[in-house]
């Protein structure tokens, strides 16, 4: 007699594909069945209950089954679920945009459906725009080393992770790579802001170079989501944002990850004080219900696609594009940030637990302890192959859902999340470490 968890897993392992997983180590690691959530918490079909110390990778805001979002998107679905948006427009569509237009300084929102779709949007548009312009030699990205903005062609193209791109080598366009202003790599002695302006002129060598070849850089604004949340100082915005301006070569802020309040502002270029050529925006935007994605630009960008010919025209489309259900769902999160105070809410939180995560940074086999707004994360110095794995595993076993990258340890909860389960969260990651777990 099997077990509800059991008879679950072997359903999926039967007919599900799962996402970036060797299907073969399901024989030894079992896959999670998750029944219900039940907000920071998920719960499997044995009441089993689990605190989602990664948001569902990185989507969730405000919960799992969160009675507000709940009850916009079912308001929504009696009113309309979707309408073709070439050609056809409706209430929550224009009101989003709008929104993000007045948030981000940015405006004419493009929508697609997920992160990467985002990122190809972005390419495209910026080459798109070079060549209306009559600057057809203007067909290259550059992208910071330990990059991720992606898993389609375009956005791995632009990323700089072996496990994923590799493989698809053959079939990627080669693009530029600069230094990481990643502080972890800083010398001796180096501050942060000093290593990421050294950073800095790394791509300013390039840009002497070769700009009149490059589109656009990419760049994933003060965190590095899947290099390990690799943090950096602003100041490499601020003079990314120069350099660009000065070489003619546009600015892609990728906030697919760190929009929505996970760096501590609503989007990661505000603690620069920056505004990019485009912003793709993702993940959170629906606070974890629905497929979104939507890329914004400047007026300038906008209207070198305004003309009489078709073909100067943006040509991108995809069947839900601006889909009401996943646009009402957006303005739910926006208006959730506005009315609860969501930001200054997130703030005492993580000054709440300073000291807690202090004392699990100043841990003997802990190295780079850092924190950003919603993000805490530090590595395992003397971790050894299969650590992620193992790590997973025994905390998964102590009601706590994290999935290290390599040695580098992450908790990036959503925000209803309490200080005591914080603090409880750190209390098992302390544990873990006494225990030897390597």
């Amino acid at each position: 007699m099997t077990t509800p968890n059991q008879d679950w897993l072997a359903r999926s392992r039967q007919a599900v594909w799962h996402p970036c997983t060797q299907m073969k180590r399901h024989e030894a690691l079992p896959i999670v069945p998750v029944a219900r959530g039940d907000g920071a918490w998920l719960v499997d079909f044995e009441g089993r209950r689990f605190l989602d110390g990664v948001s569902s990778w990185w989507v969730n805001l405000f919960g799992h089954a969160n009675p507000r979002m709940n009850a916009a998107i079912l308001d929504q679905m009696n009113t309309l679920e979707h309408v073709i948006l070439a050609g056809f427009t409706q209430k929550p569509v224009v009101e989003l945009s709008e929104q993000l237009g007045q948030l981000t300084g940015l405006g004419h929102a493009f929508y697609g459906s997920d992160g990467a779709s985002a990122t190809e949007i972005a390419l495209k548009m910026s080459y798109h725009y070079w060549r209306n312009l009559g600057q057809e030699r203007k067909t290259g990205f550059v992208s910071l080393r330990n990059s991720y903005h992606g898993e389609t062609l375009g956005a791995l193209s632009v990323t700089d992770v072996p496990l994923f791109s590799a493989t698809y080598a053959p079939l990627l366009r080669q693009t530029h790579r600069v230094m990481s202003p990643d502080w972890r790599l800083a010398e001796a002695g180096e501050t942060a802001e000093a290593y990421a302006l050294r950073a800095a002129a790394d791509l300013e060598q390039l840009f002497r170079h070769q700009a009149g070849e490059l589109a656009a850089f990419i760049v994933e604004p003060l965190c590095q989501g899947a290099a390990g949340m690799a943090m950096y100082h602003p100041a490499y915005l601020q003079r990314a944002r120069a350099l660009c301006d000065q070489y003619g070569v546009h600015l892609i802020a990728d906030e697919i990850a760190m929009g929505f309040g996970r760096t501590g502002t609503l989007f990661a270029c505000e603690q620069a004080g920056i505004r990019p050529d485009f912003i793709c925006l993702s993940k959170g935007i629906t606070g974890g219900y629905l497929p979104l994605s939507a890329v914004l630009t400047t007026d300038a960008i906008y209207a070198a696609f305004y003309h009489d010919d078709v073909s100067r025209g943006f040509l991108h489309s995809h069947s839900y594009t601006g889909n009401a259900l996943a646009c009402r769902a957006a303005l739910e999160v926006l208006a959730i940030f506005r009315d609860d105070a969501v930001l200054d809410s997130n703030r005492a939180k993580a000054a709440a637990v300073a000291a807690d995560f202090a004392r699990l940074a100043s841990h003997p086999r802990v190295s780079h302890g850092r924190h950003l707004g919603m993000i805490w994360a530090f590595e395992v110095n003397d971790a050894r192959p299969g650590f992620a794995s193992r790590f997973f595993e025994a905390a998964l076993a102590r009601g706590l859902l994290v999935r290290p990258v390599n040695n580098s340890v992450y908790l990036m909860p959503p925000y209803v999340v309490t200080i005591m389960e914080l603090q409880a969260a750190f209390a098992t990651l302390q544990a873990l470490l006494d225990e030897g777990l390597d």
